[in-house]
């Protein structure tokens, strides 16, 4: 079975840190881009960061640069996002996907998604 777990939310005050993972099994986890997105409560669903197969190029929505930082171990089938200098706006499930390319975060690339972690950043 083709399944993404996604894990690592909670509750943290602004300022703080967070890591989220998403693990994988099923499909041959090197040959796809690992993307996360989020959705916070009435709005769109929006990409946050991805990282290519092979981990060597990364991208970040303008709002987390310089915050959040992806990568991944392929050796443990697993993608990481350190998410550093939390927000409230940051507040959101967080989504893992996986896709052939991150196509600069479209959605409609993503075929494979996990359930979400909830992120709630609130002092």
């Amino acid at each position: 079975e083709v399944q993404l777990q996604a894990s690592g939310g909670g509750l943290v005050q602004p300022g703080g840190s967070l890591r989220l993972s998403c693990a994988a099994s099923g499909f041959t986890f090197i040959d796809y881009a690992i993307g996360w997105f989020r959705q916070a409560p009435g709005k769109e669903r929006e990409g946050v960061s991805c990282i290519s197969n092979g981990g060597g190029s990364t991208y970040y929505v303008d709002s987390v640069k310089g915050r959040f930082t992806i990568s991944r171990d392929n050796a443990k089938n697993t993608v990481y996002l350190q998410m550093n200098s939390l927000k409230p706006e940051d507040t959101a499930v967080y989504y893992c996907a996986a896709a052939v390319m991150c196509g600069k975060l479209d959605i409609n690339y993503f075929e494979v998604w996990g359930q979400g972690t909830l992120v709630t950043v609130s002092s």
